[in-house]
């Protein structure tokens, strides 16, 4: 079975680089929309992930396409896919 093809795909998102001060570690902030339960207006939801980055590719303001992976450590289940615009 080839290995490639084999791979699990998990959830990907999108998201800005927050922060990169650490070693191979980003903090990547997604921005979802949503709406109101009761008052119906459409709201901005935001949550920040930390986000494996074997290369440090990623700098800060980058926007980013990361996805779900098994846990790496306390915090980190996502890991970098690419650098979508620097």
């Amino acid at each position: 079975m080839n290995t490639e093809t084999a791979v699990r795909k998990g959830r990907t998102r999108e998201g800005f680089v927050v922060s990169d001060k650490r070693d191979k570690t980003i903090s990547v902030e997604v921005t979802r929309l949503m709406q109101h339960p009761q008052f119906k207006k459409v709201i901005r939801r935001k949550i920040k992930y930390a986000v494996h980055d074997e290369k440090n590719e990623a700098k800060l303001g980058d926007k980013v396409q990361i996805v779900e992976t098994r846990p790496l450590s306390k915090t980190k289940r996502w890991r970098l896919v690419k650098v979508l615009t620097k």
